[in-house]
């Protein structure tokens, strides 16, 4: 633990603020290193003659500025800035620097890929901004996106908005005051899985899944609320609830998702308000969990009142049959889904299937965030489902896939790795000496990007994986496909003599 006693400075402001600004300007100046421990609330409340809540609250404040880092039972530790002051400085870190002891996993941001000089100053914006802070070369395989692959979309595109534009060219140009009955069908049609379908009433049409998973969590829940997460998941959730002040937890997870019995204990110790699962298609894992698994999920989510985003973005690319949790749970399940993975990403179509009860909240919360859909992108999402054209599209997009996923079998079926033919991505584990931000920076030296593990983890966590997630549909065709698997297969085999350096 750190031996260190702030000198809050004198003024008007509240005292856990003034406390809270000491602390990040001890960080800024390098008397708080990074992986600092602060001390304990209570020891440094007694040091200063203040509350505990006092500095407790101080805490949260540099928290949730991205300074520090504070798991229960571990203590609150200084976050890295080194990234920070390099981007400030318009500096690139050197290649040979692949592994940031740190964290454990050797997370580091590859040297060859352009930066945007001056776009992220200090930490906090590191912090939310994820493991992708760099803007790629226009040449680089990009193994980092899974939005759909190219099967006809932008003709089907191009025609229907030459349609749009002749049917409604004053709705385009103004603002989007009502929605139509066509858009809610759309997402009926969309959202239905086996024989169940939304009911009638609960459809919003949003702009994408994480507008609508973002208006979900802040109508649901006020700033200090806990979001649970599983460890792996779509962290761009996770880092967005923390920016709106909502606090993410941990659930521990097995093949199948979320452990029933960890979700009940973090339930009865963090009291989280809602729960975020991934059931038909995990990101990164491809997993699918089974109904049994779903039920008793179910079970502890109306025990302890809590919510259930259900998100089907992936999902909608797997047709299991298996019940979803807006089947099982109605009552408390925000199912969510749109166009971006099995038809195409920039339409931003997307739909929520809320409890009825919720709906108006949810569209209210969504206009807030976004500033409401847009006329045309909304008129062109429900164009393409109504029509059948989405259908045709993803049918021809799970067909590329399928198509891609045979050259990851045959480039890189000595090597484990998790995969399904109708997943736009693997989970692929990397061999010793490789830790899974060495390799996302060896790889990135060979203009191909890759996510690692720390891309998808929730917070902090002492779990370590070894593994990147490689997405095989946003490259244009399968002949570049082939070369980056061929890339990745190199730097794989040859991994004892990469570790060290790439220049």
């Amino acid at each position: 633990m750190t031996n260190w006693l702030p000198s809050i400075p004198e003024g008007h402001g509240p005292l856990y603020i003034r406390l809270a600004d000491c602390i990040a300007e001890e960080i800024a100046t390098g008397k708080l290193a990074a992986g600092a421990k602060l001390p304990p609330q209570r020891n440094l409340a007694y040091d200063l003659g203040v509350t505990v809540g006092t500095v407790g609250r101080a805490y949260a404040v540099v928290r949730q500025r991205g300074l520090v880092s504070g798991e229960v039972g571990r203590g609150t530790y200084v976050l890295g800035t080194h990234e920070g002051e390099a981007l400030a400085e318009g500096t690139k870190p050197a290649i040979n620097s692949l592994s940031n002891p740190g964290n454990g996993t050797g997370s580091a941001v590859p040297a060859e890929v352009s930066w945007v000089q001056g776009a992220m100053k200090t930490p906090k914006d590191i912090a939310f901004a994820g493991t992708r802070v760099s803007v790629p070369s226009p040449e680089a395989i990009r193994f980092d996106s899974t939005s759909a692959p190219e099967v006809g979309q932008a003709r089907a595109i191009r025609e229907l908005t030459a349609e749009i534009t002749r049917d409604a060219p004053y709705d385009i140009a103004s603002y989007t005051r009502s929605v139509p009955e066509r858009w809610r069908e759309a997402g009926r049609v969309w959202l239905s899985r086996g024989d169940w379908q939304p009911p009638e009433g609960s459809i919003v049409p949003t702009t994408g899944a994480q507008a609508a998973i973002m208006a979900i969590i802040t109508a649901t829940t006020a700033p200090g609320d806990q979001v649970a997460f599983e460890d792996l998941t779509y962290s761009s959730i996770a880092r967005g609830s923390a920016l709106t002040g909502r606090r993410p937890v941990q659930i521990t997870s097995d093949e199948e998702g979320p452990l029933p019995d960890d979700l009940a204990s973090v339930c009865a110790q963090r009291h989280p308000k809602i729960l975020f699962v991934m059931p038909t298609m995990h990101n990164p894992t491809t997993r699918l969990m089974g109904v049994e698994r779903r039920i008793e999920l179910v079970e502890v989510a109306r025990r302890h009142n809590l919510w259930i985003i259900e998100d089907e973005v992936y999902g909608s690319l797997r047709n299991t049959g298996l019940a979803p949790f807006a089947e099982l749970a109605p009552e408390r399940t925000f199912h969510v889904g749109s166009l971006s993975k099995a038809v195409t990403a920039g339409v931003r179509g997307g739909w929520v299937s809320s409890p009825v009860s919720h709906a108006q909240r949810i569209y209210t919360a969504h206009k807030m965030l976004t500033g409401g859909i847009s006329f045309l992108l909304s008129e062109l999402s429900a164009r393409l489902v109504l029509s059948g054209t989405a259908d045709t599209l993803r049918k021809g997009v799970l067909e590329e896939i399928a198509a891609r996923h045979g050259l990851v079998q045959q480039l890189l079926d000595p090597f484990e790795h998790a995969s399904a033919a109708d997943a736009p991505f693997f989970w692929l584990k990397v061999p010793e000496p490789w830790l899974s931000g060495t390799f996302k920076a060896a790889a990135a030296a060979f203009n191909t990007l890759v996510d690692d593990e720390d891309e998808f983890k929730s917070g902090r966590s002492g779990r370590v994986y070894h593994r990147v997630r490689v997405g095989i549909t946003n490259p244009l065709t399968r002949e570049e496909t082939a070369k980056g698997l061929e890339i990745l297969r190199n730097l794989l085999e040859d991994s004892g003599a990469g570790y060290d350096s790439f220049e």
